[in-house]
């Protein structure tokens, strides 16, 4: 089956709420307006429960289908915050907030599942339960953890659960999935390095934390180049470096702080131990002290091979089977989905946004285009999932 009908005409209600929701950016769990604009919406549209602040700010709605007999319950799940930067777009629905701006996608996803919601309520024309759930807090704020922690999973028996994200670079409307390892492990270094200050004309009477941070950057880069199994990913990169206030002072101390990300449980152990080592034996031997700090934030994004081919045939259901790649290349990007898909059997697809500005970048805009495709990809999932 194509495009559904009545989605493709709810197109453009479905264009206004998200380009509302990108007018209006909200970051972390700060999201109070646009949870309240999806709760308000989802009671508008007839779901059976509303239930607001699980995981803090996430919104769940509840839907179910004419029959009740197979019991399943299938969770679908968009995320709703926008990233720390400013928009350079241009465009008449630009963020109308100084510093905050959807670059990620996060926009369309919440407005396509509120449609796919909208037409779940008024078709029902399944056989079970389908929950939305509607996330805070993804860009770094592991909101997928706090509502699985929340008892997301166990409140309404949920037994399978799905998630998207567009994509650029895919042409619009288009799918890519893969199982196994989607989406890469995302980690945090911090590194503080404590030396000698001093006057600039007198290094010699100084330990320099930045010279010192200087070798601990590029030691830290021959770990993936010669620690890591060519055939094996990693990345590490220190994306900020703190030290001084003065040109002419050489400062006591230094921080640098980066991320680290894998798809395998040995390259992580192995990075955070090689971070560690190599930050603090690389200071030592300039005569500094640094203490290296490892956290683990979220987990490789991994299908489960029964679901992703489920998905996979929902979404050439809807695109066409030769629109849908079915072993697209792992990206190293992270994604807070992983701990729903730790909680429960499910998958993870892309969607295409076509020839866009890449993701986090201030001309990013959600293509528009694409919202028919992902209201269709909900609604096949659940009908296709849970036949009446």
């Amino acid at each position: 089956m194509p495009i559904i009908n009545s989605v493709a005409a709810m197109q453009d209600e479905v264009t206004a709420w998200r380009r509302d929701i990108h007018e209006n950016p909200e970051i972390l769990y700060d999201v109070h307006r646009t949870a309240g604009v999806v709760a308000d919406k989802l009671r508008a549209f007839g779901c059976d429960e509303v239930v607001p602040g699980i995981g803090q700010t996430g919104v769940v709605g509840v839907i179910r289908g004419r029959k009740a007999a197979s019991g399943k319950v299938i969770g679908m799940r968009a995320d709703m915050d926008a990233l720390p930067m400013t928009e350079n777009t241009g465009l008449p629905y630009a963020s109308k907030t100084p510093g905050r701006m959807h670059a990620c996608g996060h926009d369309g996803h919440t407005a396509m599942l509120l449609g796919a919601a909208k037409y779940l309520c008024q078709t029902r024309n399944f056989d079970g339960t389908a929950v939305v759930i509607f996330q805070p807090a993804e860009e770094g704020g592991a909101g997928g953890k706090a509502m699985v922690d929340d008892g997301l999973m166990e409140r309404w028996s949920i037994q399978e659960v799905y998630g998207m994200h567009n994509m650029p670079g895919i042409p619009a409307g288009q799918f890519a999935i893969r199982p196994g390892p989607l989406l890469a492990a995302s980690d945090a270094i911090f590194i503080d390095i404590t030396g000698k200050g001093g006057h600039a004309a007198r290094p010699h009477e100084c330990i320099d934390p930045v010279l010192v941070g200087s070798h601990i950057v590029t030691a830290l880069h021959s770990i993936v180049s010669r620690n890591i199994d060519p055939l094996k990913s990693g990345v590490i990169s220190i994306c900020m470096f703190h030290a001084g206030e003065a040109l002419n002072v050489i400062p006591a101390t230094a921080q640098l702080q980066g991320t680290a990300r894998t798809l395998a449980p040995e390259v992580r152990d192995l990075i955070e131990r090689r971070v560690v080592e190599v930050a603090e034996t690389t200071a030592r031997l300039y005569g500094a002290t640094a203490k290296a700090t490892y956290e683990r934030r979220y987990p490789v994004t991994k299908n489960h091979a029964t679901q992703t081919a489920f998905a996979a045939s929902v979404a050439g259901q809807v695109a066409g089977v030769d629109k849908v790649d079915t072993n697209t290349p792992p990206l190293m990007g992270g994604e807070d989905f992983s701990f729903m898909l730790e909680a429960r059997p499910g998958a993870f697809i892309f969607l295409g946004n076509g020839s866009t500005a890449g993701v986090h970048h201030p001309k990013y805009d959600f293509n528009d285009a694409a919202i028919p495709a992902g209201i269709s990809y909900w609604a096949r999932l659940v009908e296709t999932a849970m036949p009446a």
